[in-house]
C-alpha cells in the first residue's frame, strides 16, 4: 500500500515539475495570440465568436487553420478567453490584451518575451560560476542600461513596457491615495523613464513642480510641460534635491 501511495505521490510530483518546466509556453502563445489580433477580433465581435469564425477572421495560412483551437484551449485553461456553447469570448484578464484596452499589458509582454530580455535566463548557470554583475552582462557583455542605451529599438521596447505598467498603479494612486500629494511643493521620480506615472500626477497637482530624472538615452526627447521637466542623470550617483522622491517598483 505505501508503495502505491508512493507511486501517487510521485507521479502528482512528476506533473507539477513538468507543468512549471513548460510555463514558458503562457507566454509565447500570449505573445501569438496578440500578434495574430485574436483577443481584438474577439471583441470587436461584439458576442462569443465561434471557432470558424474566428478562424476566418485571423491572418493565417489556411493549412494551419485546423491548430488554432489547441491554441484558443490552451489559453482558455489558462484564464484569458472564456470557452461557453456559443464560442470564445475574453475574460477580465484576457482584456489586458486588447489594443485599446487603456490599461493592456500588450507592451510589457513584448518586453519579457523579447529575445533579447530572455537570453540571460540561458546564462544563470555560467554567471553564478564569474565575477559578471548580472546575467545579462554574461548574455550581452554589457549591462542591461549601457545595452539599451547603444539600441535604441530594444530601450524603446523597456520604455513602453514600464509605461505600460504604470498605467493602472498611477489611476489607483490618483483614486484612493491622492491626499499624499497635497501638501508637496515639488517632486522627483527616480527613475521615471518617459515620465508617464509623474504625468498624471503633474495634471493633478498643477502647483506641484515635477521632475523626472532617469538615464540621457531615456529623457533626451522628452517634451517638458508647464509644471513637469526632465533631468539626465543616474539615480545611484545624484538624486535632485526636491520636497520629495518617487520611487516604483516594477
Amino acid at each position: 500500500m505505501e508503495k502505491v501511495e508512493n507511486l501517487v505521490e510521485l507521479r502528482e510530483a512528476q506533473d507539477y515539475a513538468g507543468s512549471q518546466i513548460f510555463n514558458f509556453r503562457k507566454c509565447a502563445s500570449l505573445k501569438c495570440a496578440i500578434e495574430l489580433g485574436i483577443p481584438d477580433v474577439i471583441a470587436q465581435h461584439g458576442k462569443p465568436i465561434t471557432l470558424s469564425g474566428l478562424i476566418s477572421a485571423l491572418p493565417i495560412n489556411p493549412s494551419k487553420s485546423i491548430h488554432i483551437h489547441r491554441l484558443m484551449r490552451f489559453l482558455s485553461n489558462a484564464g484569458f478567453f472564456v470557452r461557453q456553447n456559443e464560442g470564445y469570448s475574453l475574460s477580465t484578464t484576457g482584456r489586458l490584451l486588447l489594443k485599446n484596452e487603456p490599461f493592456n499589458m500588450r507592451a510589457f509582454l513584448y518586453y519579457v518575451s523579447d529575445p533579447i530580455a530572455l537570453k540571460p535566463w540561458n546564462f544563470l548557470t555560467e554567471w553564478f560560476k564569474n565575477d559578471d554583475p548580472s546575467p545579462f552582462d554574461t548574455a550581452h557583455g554589457k549591462n542591461f542600461w549601457s545595452y539599451a542605451a547603444a539600441e535604441p529599438q530594444f530601450g524603446k521596447i523597456f520604455n513602453e513596457a514600464m509605461a505600460g505598467d504604470s498605467s493602472l498603479i498611477v489611476e489607483v494612486v490618483m483614486t484612493q491615495c491622492k491626499s499624499v500629494f497635497e501638501d508637496l511643493t515639488s517632486l522627483v521620480d527616480v527613475g521615471g523613464g518617459t515620465g508617464e506615472f509623474v504625468k498624471a500626477i503633474a495634471q493633478n497637482f498643477p502647483n506641484l513642480e515635477c521632475l523626472v530624472c532617469d538615464l540621457p538615452h531615456v529623457v533626451s526627447n522628452q517634451q517638458r510641460t508647464e509644471n513637469l521637466d526632465f533631468v539626465a542623470g543616474n539615480m545611484l550617483e545624484m538624486v535632485p534635491p526636491d520636497n520629495a522622491i518617487l520611487l516604483k517598483e516594477s
